[in-house]
């Protein structure tokens, strides 16, 4: 029965080392998501001053409808 026991322990033993070490690499991963929100603000406020430099789009020219018009209340 002490065998068991001895076993149980050096398992639970075993459990908490492989959390601890899970611990410390999602810390790890924890750090480089925060890096990288801070990197995707700092693109962003970038970004968002370039749009504000550029000039505005071009308006599309409005086209004249295909085919015969004729405006018949008009006089020559």
């Amino acid at each position: 029965m002490g065998i068991y026991v001895v076993r149980a322990f050096v398992k639970l033993r075993e459990l908490l080392a492989s959390n601890r070490e899970l611990a410390r690499r999602f810390e790890q991963l924890e750090a480089r998501v925060e890096k990288l929100v801070a990197h995707d603000q700092a693109l962003g406020v970038i970004l968002s001053a370039i749009r504000k430099l550029m000039p505005p789009p071009p308006e599309p020219p409005k086209n004249r409808p295909i085919g015969f018009t004729a405006d018949l209340g008009e006089k020559s």
